[in-house]
């Protein structure tokens, strides 16, 4: 029986994902081990090579996978990157896509620093889907939830639904 469930937390940059898991690890009824995917990359070295223009890695997807397949396994993760369709579906017990007001989203980029090139490409990613479309076509529709991440109270209202949501997976965990 696993430790507890693989929840991936995914969305455009800036939609909350690291502040949710880190929320979620805190509140789970189970132990849950927050894996920040981008700062993973770049502790690890699974990246080909940085690109300035963008202000991002390439990373080795392979490399991260074979690394990530003995650390998922056991179960009792949650990984928190801004795409998912990498992780295999097998690994998902649960897909939390964030979306959030593409001007808020603006606002928290502009915050982070970021290049307008890289908040224009941002920003017209969540106006198109991207990640939500990217979930729904990597995993079974019931394992994949949108959740709007625009305040305090929708970020407390998110993580006491997924708090929710592993105390009934822990329920059927323990009938099978």
């Amino acid at each position: 029986m696993p430790k507890g469930p693989v929840i991936v937390i995914t969305g455009t940059p800036g939609t909350g994902k690291s502040t949710h898991a880190e929320l979620l690890a805190n509140a789970s009824p189970v132990p849950l081990k927050h894996i920040n995917v981008s700062e993973y990359v770049k502790q690890r070295g699974f990246y080909e090579a940085y690109d300035a223009e963008w202000q991002t890695y390439t990373v080795d997807e392979d490399r991260l996978l074979d690394d990530l397949e003995t650390v998922v396994e056991p179960g009792g993760v949650i990984l928190d990157w801004h795409t998912c369709e990498a992780f295999p579906e097998r690994w998902a017990d649960l897909v939390v896509v964030l979306t959030c007001d593409h001007s808020k989203l603006w606002n928290r980029l502009e915050a982070r620093g970021y290049s307008l090139k890289k908040i224009q490409e941002n920003n017209e990613a969540e106006i198109m889907q991207v990640v939500l479309e990217e979930a729904r076509s990597s995993y079974p529709a019931e394992i994949v939830v949108e959740l709007q991440s625009e305040s305090l109270e929708q970020l407390e209202a998110n993580v006491a639904r997924i708090v929710e949501w592993i105390t009934q997976w822990m329920k059927n965990q323990e009938g099978n």
